[in-house]
């Protein structure tokens, strides 16, 4: 590739698009159609057609711009992430991915003309439900998998309804009918790791092989309050000792299984909760992800047993609700190879892994061909203001983006 510093062009456009929705805390909160995420988008585009693609929106507020194919104009290679954030989060979260995105189609305009096939950046109206309860609303209408019904009623944390919101913000809800795309071909998202293995291992480029399934519990264990000073231990039924003993058999037995799985107690309530009374009753959740189904299933089923059993021995009723089973999502091998190769090829620094969080490209890899980059977070931080990517780190995210969009459009 040629000598322009991709790094330092990321670096001036992120702090750029961060002005939009930059908040007192010194962070960026820019949530879906409020007045901060509309003067972003509109920035965005008024930038991309300065570069000549372009430029539209569909109806929810996804933005593209496109360099159009010269051969094949049916087949779409699409790039970009999403432009909402959380509440005072950082600079790159989601906008990394269009940013690197925008740049990449420069790039390649510049350097080698039209391509066959179109090429696309979207800037995604929403994935994090940072302000309404619903995540992945930018993707799910691009695959016309959203449904109307789930938002109709939907308020903020103002009380404005979903639809007024949107209205306001200038846009609508999908026509009746309209037509599923089916000229994508294949979806490159390019994103910050949000965790720390590749600042770790000293690793600028992560190829994403899957996006872990996750399974989230709530546990409730019921005993019985009683005196703290009166009630003789053996005649205790103690919901948080039947609790704790469950939490750490928990971790004892993810331990055991090693990496990839992860298991996290997150929150934990007592009731009453006072310093002289035995526990009544305990609650506390757990979250569970793996890269495989078959072992994630195997995990929960061995944990709901051991706690069963605890609970059984304390003479304790439990109560486990498992309220999400998400199935892991590998990404597609060929653009893996496609990334890999290219990587090789212009001696990136790269580490194949798998994503612990979630992305739009999890929603968007059943329905398209699907791979992710990432690129390192400082100390793993992220969704926060002290999120930070090296300049250069960002660079090599970019120059791995454009290797696969040159391989997937240009030939």
């Amino acid at each position: 590739m040629s000598t322009f510093d991709f790094g330092q062009e990321t670096e001036k456009l992120l702090k750029w698009l961060g002005e939009f929705g930059k908040d007192s805390d010194g962070g960026v909160s820019r949530f879906l159609y409020k007045p901060e995420w509309t003067e972003a988008q509109k920035a965005l585009e008024q930038h991309m057609q300065q570069l000549g693609f372009v430029v539209q929106y569909d109806d929810v507020g996804n933005l593209f711009g496109r360099l159009e194919g010269t051969e094949y104009k049916d087949e779409t290679i699409l790039t970009g992430s999403h432009v909402d954030t959380v509440k005072n989060g950082g600079l790159y979260d989601g906008q990394f991915g269009i940013i690197a995105g925008i740049i990449a189609l420069d790039y390649l305009k510049k350097e080698y003309g039209q391509p066959l096939r179109n090429v696309e950046v979207v800037s995604m109206a929403e994935e994090e439900g940072s302000r309404f309860p619903y995540a992945f609303w930018g993707v799910k209408n691009i695959l016309g998998i959203a449904k109307r019904e789930e938002v109709e009623t939907m308020v903020d944390f103002e009380g404005i309804p979903f639809i007024e919101a949107m209205r306001k913000a200038g846009f609508r809800f999908q026509s009746e009918g309209r037509a599923v795309r089916k000229d994508l071909k294949a979806f490159v998202e390019v994103h910050v790791e949000q965790g720390g293995v590749l600042e770790s291992e000293k690793k600028s480029v992560g190829i994403v092989e899957h996006i872990v399934g996750q399974r989230r519990f709530t546990i409730e264990i019921t005993g019985e309050a009683n005196h703290a000073g009166t009630t003789p231990m053996g005649y205790r039924k103690d919901a948080i000792h039947a609790a704790s003993r469950s939490i750490c058999a928990i971790m004892d037995i993810t331990k055991n299984y090693g990496d990839p799985l992860v298991a996290t107690v997150g929150k934990v309530e007592l009731t009453p909760n006072i310093v002289n009374v035995v526990p009544g009753k305990a609650l506390f959740t757990l979250d569970a992800r793996h890269t495989h189904k078959d072992i994630l299933v195997k995990f929960t089923e061995e944990v709901t047993a051991v706690m069963q059993e605890i609970a059984l021995q304390a003479g304790v009723e439990i109560h486990i609700d498992m309220w999400m089973d998400a199935d892991p999502v590998p990404m597609d091998p060929g653009i893996v190879a496609i990334i890999k190769k290219q990587c090789e090829k212009n001696g990136l620094n790269y580490k194949m892994m798998h994503s612990g969080a979630g992305h739009d490209s999890q929603i968007m890899a059943p329905a398209v061909p699907t791979a992710m980059l990432f690129v390192p977070s400082h100390k793993g931080i992220s969704h926060s203001p002290l999120e930070f990517t090296e300049s250069h780190d960002l660079g090599e995210g970019v120059k791995a983006l454009v290797g696969a969009l040159y391989e997937l459009a240009y030939k």
